[in-house]
Order: structure tokens, then sequence, then C-alpha cells
């Protein structure tokens, strides 16, 4: 699968394609990652991205003619253009169904915003897919972009070592939260690992698990809940006291 990142500051991903799945993705050819410079296509002699809005109002806003030129330029760069997404706070919600749906696509361009956004001639003449991670402004689009390509991978056949990691985690269902997981070593701080996840018995551990995936996901659709839940086995531990030393 193939990204295509269009941003004004590229330095900013030079940390995070060296590091953890993604930089293995990258070097075993199951992920591409390309970087582009908006201010490449801006013309003049300071190579200006942005102005002042019209209308007054603070900060700057960016302009049409570089966004234009740099997305048609690097759609042309590829055998198919791709899905154009626009990372924006007035976007739709990033949610797992919507990364799946992104992950079906072998090419997507993110474009990354800066300063006060864009001139709104960008989203009517390119009609990109406008996305949001949340109801919150970022400095940019840098980091959504950051967080669309870290999702959307783990959907590339191979990326992940154990394909099965997307069936029982967080969100693989609307609404459902993942249960607790536990390792060495088996007390804490005066907190011990269930006993059923030592019994040995896979089904009762597999019941075990979607008990608690339940009580969780229901706690967090309605905390008030949590006052009435019928207690599981293993539950005793669910919401310990660990102190910090």
């Amino acid at each position: 699968m193939r990204f295509d990142v269009l941003t004004l500051f590229p330095e900013i991903f030079s940390g995070y394609l060296s590091q953890s799945l993604l930089k293995l993705a990258l070097d075993r050819g199951l992920v591409e990652v390309h970087l582009w410079n908006i201010r490449d296509w801006a013309a003049g002699k300071h190579r200006s991205v942005d102005d002042r809005p019209f209308g007054g109002g603070p900060g700057m806003v960016m302009m049409p003619e570089p966004v234009f030129a740099a997305v048609e330029a690097v759609q042309q760069q590829g055998p198919e253009p791709g899905m154009l997404v626009m990372l924006t706070p007035a976007g739709e919600r990033l949610t797992q169904k919507l990364v799946e749906e992104l992950a079906t696509n072998k090419r997507l361009l993110l474009l990354c915003g800066r300063y006060e956004g864009f001139d709104e001639r960008i989203r009517l003449g390119l009609r990109p897919r406008e996305i949001s991670i949340g109801d919150f402004v970022c400095n940019g689009g840098e980091v959504p972009a950051m967080t669309v390509i870290d999702a959307v991978i783990r959907y590339v056949p191979g990326v992940l070592g154990d394909p099965d990691s997307l069936i029982e985690e967080s969100h693989s269902a609307e609404g459902r939260l993942e249960y607790p997981q536990y390792t060495r070593p088996r007390e804490f701080r005066g907190v011990s690992v269930p006993d059923i996840l030592l019994s040995g018995d896979h089904q009762a551990i597999a019941r075990w698990r979607q008990e608690q995936s339940r009580a969780r996901s229901v706690r967090d659709a309605d905390p008030d809940t949590d006052k009435t839940l019928t207690p599981k086995e293993g539950d005793d531990h669910e919401k310990p006291t660990i102190g910090s030393g």
C-alpha cells in the first residue's frame, strides 16, 4: 500500500518512519510512504504558501495555487491517482470502521494543513475525503496523518505478526473494548494475575475474556453502570490500587 504525504514540514516524519512496525513494513516492501513538500510548488521568490484571510481575522490561510499544483503533480506519480484525504478538524471522525474502509485503497494521499487551515476553494475544487482524528485541534495535519498511517497499515497483509490481533482488539466491533491483558510477574505490588489465566483451561479463559470485554464496553458506554455490574470470576482485581512507591 502506498501513502503520499503532502506537507509543509516533511522532516517531522523522519523519526516516525524509522521506528517499529512501520519501519519493518517499509523494509519488507509491504508499505510505501512518500513525502512531498507543498512549498516546492509555490511560485515567487519567497515561495509563499499562505496569506491573510479576506474579511480579517487571526492567522494565515493556506493558498489554493500551491496546494492544487502539489496534489495534481503527486497524483501523477503513480499508476493511479489514489484517494485524496484532507486532515481537518471539520472532517468526518476517524473510526475503526473508517480505517478498514481506507485500507481497501491501494494508495492514499494525505493532505496536511497548517496555520488557520485551507482556503475553502481547495476543498471545493479537489473534493478530498475530509477526516478528523477527534474533537480537538492540532498544530497541523502531520500528527493526524501519522495516526491514519499507523491505523491503516495494520490491515495490510503481513504487517502484523499475528493477523488474529485484529479480531479481538478494541473497536474490532462497534462499541467493543478489548479484555484486560497480563504478563509477568504473576504478582506486582499486591495485584495478582487472575487465576483463570493460569489454569490452562482455554475455553474458560475465552469465556472470561468475553465477559471482561463486555463489562469494559458497557462501562465505557455508560460509566454509571459500573456500580451495578455483577462481578465475574477474576473481577476482584479489576480496579486495583497500585502505589507509585
